[in-house]
């Protein structure tokens, strides 16, 4: 793997040693400081998308990735405090529990239908974020409740530290929904988005799908590419003051 943005002449002199190499120190790029803001931690989105705009196929996103994929997946779940994803997406991806023992796993859910016999709710990592007003949850799992009829992402993530140490980095994960609300929260800083050499047609999902419509300006920090095809970039939203 090796980064071809920016170049090494546009670099630092912190990050010339990480560009230099063929290989890229994946956790000096992905395991930086991330200043979160004073009411919630701060949230990455990481995704995978295929070249005609798909995050699935047949349902999945596991098709689209590779060995470099799942390099920078594993990188950012070594960076990241917490995880957050839906709970179509947990159920679709089988999602277990994570390897660093500390880290929990948040499954947004409205009904609180899960599946508790997998090892991430057995193991005590996965917790629940429902409304409110929400249905009763599964006895001996860990539940965040914010907002009513829907799920308040932005009280939530400020909740966390209810249910762990207050996290400063949390990954989303997807699916486009819980993207959506997100976005539509205003809690985005961050996108780390994977784009797989591949048409696979159909008609999965694009990365957000429901938001309301918006514009937001990201900066590019970084982008990665493998000898497979993948690019792999990093993108950060530009502070409000310099935003047009």
């Amino acid at each position: 793997m090796r980064r071809i943005f920016p170049t090494p002449n546009a670099l630092s002199s912190d990050d010339v040693a990480a560009s230099a190499l063929d290989v890229v120190a994946l956790d000096v790029l992905y395991g930086v400081p991330r200043p979160a803001p004073d009411d919630r931690p701060w949230v990455g989105v990481c995704m995978i998308a295929s070249l005609d705009g798909s995050t699935v196929v047949d349902g999945r996103s596991g098709a689209l990735g590779a060995t470099g994929d799942r390099a920078v997946f594993a990188a950012l779940r070594r960076a990241a405090d917490a995880i957050l994803v839906g709970s179509a997406t947990a159920r679709a991806e089988q999602y277990r529990s994570p390897k660093r023992a500390e880290q929990r796993v948040g499954v947004v859910t409205s009904t609180g239908t899960v599946d508790q016999s997998t090892d991430l709710f057995s193991s005590g990592a996965g917790f629940l974020v429902m409304p409110e007003d929400g249905p009763d949850a599964p006895s001996g799992i860990d539940v965040i409740r914010a907002g009513k009829g829907t799920v308040d992402l932005r009280d939530a993530l400020a909740r966390l530290g209810e249910v762990m140490a207050p996290p400063t980095f949390v990954q989303a994960e997807g699916g486009a929904r819980l993207n959506a609300g997100l976005l539509d929260a205003d809690c985005v800083d961050e996108l780390n988005l994977s784009i797989a050499p591949l048409l696979v047609g159909g008609d999965g999902r694009r990365l957000i799908a429901g938001a309301t419509d918006t514009m937001q300006l990201f900066d590019a920090v970084h982008v990665l590419a493998d000898d497979d095809g993948y690019l792999f970039s990093r993108w950060v939203r530009r502070p409000s003051r310099s935003r047009p």
